[in-house]
């Protein structure tokens, strides 16, 4: 993987959110958390898929792009800068995912403008920065595939082995829709988790990630985004688009879990609480 933007020395709080999901009203609202938070956004990173389930991709590149913040590639955003036939996301052929992914994939791709398609196009890969000493790089999968699927249960050294190889103290991932951070040998693994689709966890919230300074360290830690779920709802229930997935911002659980590993099949439904960590 290449195309890095390295960013240099970030200094105060940085917001780091993934997945708006074509989910206007979530993207508003972390937007406003922004604002609230006084974090501009120079120091707002968003981990990408900016595209995908809900209905209004439009409104929410319109939005992304007014406001400014970082934007990772997502492989949403590699399929349709390209008018892919397909999502890109990595599922299984014929899995319930990417049978469910061909109806709101279709809908993107006509209802994505060609400049905001040229604008996906020259987004980075990866960016890079440095903050309280420590080098941070910032993916959507994995620094080895854009669609890779990186949970918390996914192989330690296989972790260790991408931050070794690529001299970063943190690695911050994208793609897999759970928030989760993690200390290993090497270094540490974080996840913001997603704004524009449930974590799975039977709450209509999404989640972002917050990077603080702390007398020397590092501050890493998870907020729930609350939103006007039902505005999003509405939107697609008028367009009848994608039903499954418009009654997962309303139940909060996945329509399928085909991409989960076992353990975090076996949390379906289990509200989560993760816990802020230090960065030393």
């Amino acid at each position: 993987m290449s195309n890095l933007k390295e960013l240099g020395l970030m200094q105060g709080p940085l917001l780091i959110y993934g997945g708006p999901y074509s989910n206007y009203a979530a993207t508003k609202a972390i937007r406003s958390i922004s604002e609230r938070l006084d974090i501009p956004s120079t120091h707002v990173i968003c981990t990408g898929d900016l595209v995908a389930y809900c209905a209004e991709p439009e409104q929410t590149v319109d939005l992304i792009r007014n406001w400014g913040c970082h934007v990772v590639m997502g492989n949403c955003e590699e399929s349709l800068a390209v008018n892919a036939e397909d999502c890109g996301c990595g599922f299984d052929e014929n899995s319930s995912c990417s049978l469910l992914s061909a109806e709101w994939y279709r809908y993107s791709r006509s209802h994505t403008s060609e400049s905001h398609k040229r604008w996906m196009a020259v987004l980075p890969r990866q960016i890079s920065f440095e903050h309280s000493g420590k080098r941070f790089l910032v993916v959507h999968g994995s620094t080895n595939s854009i669609n890779e699927f990186v949970f918390h249960s996914s192989d330690h050294e296989y972790k260790n082995l991408q931050l070794r190889q690529n001299a970063v103290d943190v690695i911050i991932g994208g793609h897999c829709g759970i928030p989760f951070g993690q200390q290993l040998e090497q270094g540490a693994w974080l996840n913001a988790g997603v704004i524009g689709m449930p974590a799975n966890d039977g709450t209509q919230t999404g989640w972002y990630m917050l990077i603080s300074p702390a007398q020397g360290e590092i501050k890493i830690s998870w907020h729930r985004l609350e939103y006007d779920f039902e505005n999003t709802v509405k939107a697609m229930e008028e367009l009848e688009l994608c039903r499954p997935y418009s009654q997962c911002l309303s139940n909060g659980l996945w329509p399928s879990i085909d991409i989960l590993p076992e353990e975090e099949a076996d949390q379906t439904g289990q509200r989560l609480h993760p816990e802020p960590i230090m960065i030393r």
